[in-house]
């Protein structure tokens, strides 16, 4: 019978549990601790709700693992800098008296939180995650023998993986992999990634202090899920006045451009920046990509030269210069470059701009010819995605077969989903 798992993202914001305590160990230590300030240590994360912390140490002790590969999979986790044996006391011993600190206990939900947990409680099977996680250590077993002083350490965490828990296995898997800087691949990262969104982790347990092999920025990849990237990302973060409560013009540029969970440094703010390329570099005047922003964002029809209502080409030099500052902090070997626009599908794009101007977005009428301009001059995939923006930023009804031909065609461009299949209000007319 598969337990019920957890929803960590909901209790914890980083690494947890005994992997949690590892981490913490190892950035409290420049030289090794000792027992008593160990757990003192592991007494204070109990006292701040970490109750995973004596779940983890329990699932160790009733496993059937011995304490040689306890002791390996510890030392690794934590750099070597606490051995319970220097304390002269066995791995068992040492992991029961954690467990005495954090009596079992899980916290109290009222019933509108158990539901909505349970709403999102991930159903992993163990056995299929004990496969995946065993792959993922056998991918690297090579760099993890060679850079991980603990000799045995990939049989080892290979039986905490198949033998006690594969939830904590990976966790603990994870933090070895960070002590040791050992670096692993963007197709790995992405698995791994994956995992920890299926387990419910908060996302910096996985990416916190992982060292990566990115691939090159690519402007191009639009498989960011979910939410808006690019251009229709920061008309959304600016739009209407309810901006100006979470800062300047410029800090919610930064924020649209900063690095998330899941993509490489640089990610946003070079997709940011290609979209922003694309406009400066075509023939379409300040006047029309003021229009085109405006309405965009929900701003209203006058200029702030300081501001996000600035002439067109000047509030999009300004968002330019933020981009190009955080790249070259993030990535300074990268050189911005235009992706290759979609030219087979302008056709298709422009029928669908037209249909939704034409049959029932009065509120968009005023900047179709911009947003035709767009497909037809600048890149249809930009247009579909401010298409997409508007459509959903104006509520306007959108049926079930045009939703259809949203997502087949955001799919042809590499969007997912929830970035192509949801645009607009409730269906309404004969759209």
């Amino acid at each position: 019978m598969e337990r019920t798992r957890e929803v960590y993202f909901y209790d914890y914001a980083a690494d947890f549990g005994l992997s949690g305590f590892a981490g913490t160990l190892c950035a409290r230590s420049t030289l090794r601790l000792d027992g008593p300030v160990v757990l003192d240590i592991a007494e204070s994360e109990a006292e701040d709700d970490d109750h995973r912390l004596g779940a983890d140490a329990r699932l160790l002790l009733e496993s059937p693992l011995p304490d040689d590969v306890l002791r390996t999979v510890w030392l690794a986790a934590v750099r070597r800098c606490f051995d319970p044996a220097e304390q002269g006391t066995d791995t068992r011993t040492w992991l029961d008296e954690v467990a005495e600190l954090c009596p079992p206990r899980a916290p109290e939900r009222d019933p509108y939180e158990v539901r909505s947990l349970d709403a999102r409680r991930p159903a992993v099977p163990e056995e299929e995650l004990r496969a995946a996680v065993a792959a993922e250590v056998e991918a690297v077993a090579t760099d993890l023998e060679l850079r991980v002083a603990v000799p045995g350490i990939v049989p080892a965490l290979l039986r905490v993986v198949r033998e006690a828990d594969a939830d904590l296995g990976l966790r603990l898997f994870l933090r070895a992999l960070k002590a040791y800087s050992v670096p692993v691949g963007a197709d790995a990262y992405d698995r791994m990634f994956a995992l920890g969104d299926a387990l419910a982790y908060p996302p910096a347990a996985v990416h916190e202090g992982l060292t990566v092999r990115w691939r090159p920025l690519d402007p191009g990849r639009r498989d960011f899920a979910p939410g808006r990237f690019g251009l229709p990302a920061l008309a959304s973060a600016l739009r209407g006045t309810e901006w100006t409560y979470g800062g300047t013009p410029r800090e919610h540029i930064q924020r649209v451009a900063d690095d998330r969970p899941g993509h490489p440094p640089g990610a946003y703010a070079a997709v940011l920046l290609d979209d922003v390329w694309r406009l400066l570099d075509s023939a379409l005047p300040g006047e029309a990509l003021g229009l085109l922003w405006r309405t965009a964002a929900g701003r209203p029809p006058v200029l702030d030269e300081d501001g996000p209502d600035a002439d067109g080409r000047v509030w999009l030099e300004q968002v330019s210069q933020v981009c190009h500052a955080h790249l070259a902090e993030v990535d300074p070997a990268y050189a911005p470059f235009l992706s290759p626009a979609r030219t087979d599908l302008t056709e298709e794009v422009l029928r669908e701009v037209r249909e939704a101007v034409h049959s029932d977005a009065e509120q968009l009428r005023g900047v179709a010819r911009v947003l035709e301009g767009v497909v037809t001059a600048v890149d249809p995939d930009l247009g579909f995605r401010l298409l997409l923006h508007l459509l959903d930023t104006y509520a306007v009804p959108v049926d079930e077969a045009r939703r259809a031909r949203h997502r087949a065609l955001g799919g042809r461009l590499g969007l997912g989903a929830d970035q192509a299949g949801a645009s607009g209000g409730p269906a309404g007319g004969d759209g």
